[in-house]
């Protein structure tokens, strides 16, 4: 039996490096096994290699990109980049007052006035205040996640009280470089609220400067960008320079001109990594997949394998009545299996949600990747339409509670499977 990867953005998520190094890593990897049903047999050569094949975090040059712009800013040639501010001896940010809603600031950083903050006063500021997490990066128009990084920054708050803000605050937009022309001006925004306080358990919004604790490349937004560790991709605007504090009630994001909704946080989703290439019947079908852990967290995975000559009732619009099965959601890396270019393929210390050991305090973790795994029972010779969903921890059902694409996309995905004699 041989197997065909994806041909989505989740093959840059998890085809491009080993995940597992040693045979010891390996065993470690399977022990999941038992536990995927009741009765089942070890694992196959087959599956046994495609896990042994899965990374965990990517590298950067393997994520997927969205860029706006014309040409792109990370396009421009290295004196370009220097000359408006893109890397990072010119790097500056400005945190000023809106001027058609003004807030109240004592001290703003301005480059008029000299006051702006630098790349070495940023690096200052990481020195008593850098936090990293894990979180996975996704548009919410594209059906597969970008990629998963280890991140690294500066929590915008403490960027922000260095301008003594006073009053009037309610709104803070935020806007990178777009080639010095404000029609191509990409800008998010949030609620002050949500920059200023972190709830214990959630991740901070960042001003970031390192994936994979290496600094970011113009492609991934740098010098800084910043990163809002629950949202889409669209909150997390590249190549940052300017953050307004603003009166205005209303958000002002770019995106929300094409239809989005501009507040929506991460949804629970799965795709599937490799499928079988017309598997022989009666023979085991050995399945993996991935899944982006969203606000919900994550409980379980299902997939459904169903006759294409029985198609789901009218009526079922979510596939709620399919005979779904679990799959079996893989354990976290441990030690030295993270990948990606990190030292060693080791998490550094201070990972946010892990313990001090080095463990994850809980598994799945929201805002992250999950990997998961199963192994099919063998089925008559025929054709037939495979799914996969999640369960989230309050127990519904992917695409539920938000079925909806432009809050992000989350459609079960179907394959097409040829199943044939032997």
């Amino acid at each position: 039996m041989s197997h065909a990867k994806r041909p989505t953005t989740a093959r840059l998520l998890l085809n491009r490096r080993r995940f597992l190094q040693a045979s010891a890593c390996g065993t470690a990897a399977l022990s999941f096994w038992p536990r995927i049903a009741s009765g089942a047999e070890p694992p196959s050569p087959t599956l046994e290699s495609l896990l042994r094949d899965l990374p965990y975090l990517t590298p950067e040059s393997e994520f997927g990109n969205v860029e706006r712009g014309k040409p792109v800013p990370s396009s421009l040639p290295p004196q370009k980049l220097k000359a408006v501010g893109l890397a990072r001896e010119t790097w500056k940010l400005e945190v000023v007052s809106d001027p058609a809603s003004p807030a109240k600031i004592r001290h703003p950083l301005s480059k008029d006035a000299g006051s702006a903050l630098d790349w070495g006063g940023l690096m200052r500021l990481a020195e008593q205040h850098a936090v990293r997490f894990l979180k996975i990066m996704t548009c919410n128009n594209i059906g597969a996640p970008l990629g998963m990084g280890l991140w690294e920054g500066v929590p915008l708050s403490t960027v922000i009280w260095l301008a003594k803000p006073a009053g009037n605050v309610r709104r803070v937009s935020y806007f990178g470089y777009h080639n010095e022309d404000p029609k191509q001006i990409f800008q998010s925004s949030l609620p002050v609220g949500r920059v200023l306080e972190t709830p214990p358990g959630e991740y901070p919004v960042i001003l970031c400067y390192k994936l994979n604790g290496e600094y970011l490349t113009p492609h991934r937004g740098g010098p800084v960008r910043v990163l809002v560790p629950d949202a889409y991709g669209f909150k997390s605007v590249k190549w940052i320079q300017r953050i307004v504090l603003s009166n205005d009630a209303f958000g002002n994001d770019t995106y929300a001109k094409e239809n989005n909704d501009i507040d929506s946080q991460m949804k629970t989703f799965a795709r599937f990594v490799t499928v079988p290439t017309k598997p022989k019947a009666g023979q085991a079908i050995p399945i993996v997949g991935s899944a982006q852990v969203g606000v919900s967290g994550l409980s379980k995975v299902q997939y459904w394998l169903s006759p294409r000559d029985k198609p789901p009732a009218e009526d079922d619009q979510f596939f709620a009545q399919g005979d779904w099965k679990d799959a079996q959601i893989l354990p976290s890396p441990t030690g030295r299996a993270w990948g990606g270019p990190l030292k060693d393929g080791k998490l550094p210390q201070g990972v946010l949600g892990f313990d001090s050991t080095g463990r994850p305090k809980a598994w799945p973790l929201r805002y992250a990747l999950a990997q998961w795994a199963t192994v099919i029972p063998g089925v008559a010779a025929g054709k037939y339409d495979l799914r996969c969903r999640t369960i989230d921890e309050n127990g519904i059902a992917q695409p539920l509670p938000r079925p909806y694409p432009k809050s992000g996309h989350n459609a079960i995905e179907t394959v097409e499977l040829e199943v044939v004699p032997t």
